[in-house]
């Protein structure tokens, strides 16, 4: 819903907001995303709102570069798919979440290679969301408004 009432109590909330790219442009792996799990693990906010930047575009051959997938150096070839890496990055942002209990509301962002580059931006797809995630775990247009009463 472009709207979402997130269920978080009356008394005073701690939001977190954050926004990608969650990487370094000098780096290959996710430095910044694992910095930002540990103040949401610290902190515990009750709500982390984070923009877009799980799959930023890289200047060097025009594509993302991801520790945790090959990459070919010889032809600037990503062995494996824009949206298996945004699995595998939402997965890392939701399971390191979790313990907070934090709710956690996605946004997109045009700068995300494997989504629709359109403006308004439909939410991201994830139907992989484990059942225990859902009532945390909200994904949002962009542009959207948020009510966190």
């Amino acid at each position: 819903s472009p709207n979402p009432s997130l269920p978080v109590p009356a008394e005073q909330r701690m939001v977190l907001v954050a926004c990608g790219p969650y990487t370094t442009s000098d780096s290959v792996a996710y430095e910044p995303l694992a910095d930002l799990l540990e103040v949401i693990a610290r902190d515990r906010p009750d709500v982390c709102v984070l923009e877009g930047g799980c799959v930023p575009p890289k200047k060097n051959c025009g594509i993302p570069q991801i520790p945790l997938f090959s990459l070919n150096p010889s032809n600037c070839q990503l062995l494996g798919s824009f949206g298996d890496v945004f699995k595998l990055c939402l997965k890392t942002i939701v399971e390191g979440t979790r313990s907070a209990g934090s709710q956690l509301v996605l946004v997109p962002s045009l700068r995300d290679v494997h989504h629709d580059f359109v403006y308004p931006q439909p939410p991201f797809s994830c139907p992989d969301l484990p059942r225990d995630d859902k009532l945390r775990v909200h994904l949002v247009p962009e542009p959207c408004t948020l009510d966190i009463d």
